[in-house]
């Protein structure tokens, strides 16, 4: 039981970290090291108490977090994800439509219009 409470600590840090520089490369060596774990030992517990991989958790904080600038600061497709660290365009927007369904143009004008009708109604 206390081997699980120390490997829960140590996936926080983990994820605090990831969540604090999503934006970035992100370095299995550096996230493994600010957890006090080595990679193998990440990768495992990581999954077993997320479900996901770090890496699978950065690009869901990276996608969120654009889709939440193209709603709520009007940025472009582009802008979005060149600011949460995509350094290419197409890829961005094939990760985007596999977690949202919708390209991001079409996403967020699909949400748009939800508010709009939830407004008037």
């Amino acid at each position: 039981m206390a081997s699980a409470d120390s490997h829960l600590g140590q996936i926080r840090r983990a994820v605090a970290r990831i969540r604090d520089h999503f934006d970035e490369q992100l370095r299995i060596e550096d996230v493994a090291a600010a957890a006090g774990m080595s990679t193998s030992s990440l990768h495992e517990h990581y999954k077993a108490v997320t479900r996901m991989t770090p890496l699978e958790y950065q690009k869901q904080l990276r996608l969120q977090e654009a889709r939440r600038l193209m709603l709520s600061e009007g940025a472009t497709a582009g802008n979005a994800g060149f600011a949460v660290g995509y350094d290419s365009q197409s890829q961005f927007t094939r990760e985007y439509r596999r977690l949202f369904g919708a390209p991001p143009r079409r996403d967020v004008e699909r949400l748009h219009a939800s508010r709009a009708d939830m407004i008037v109604a």
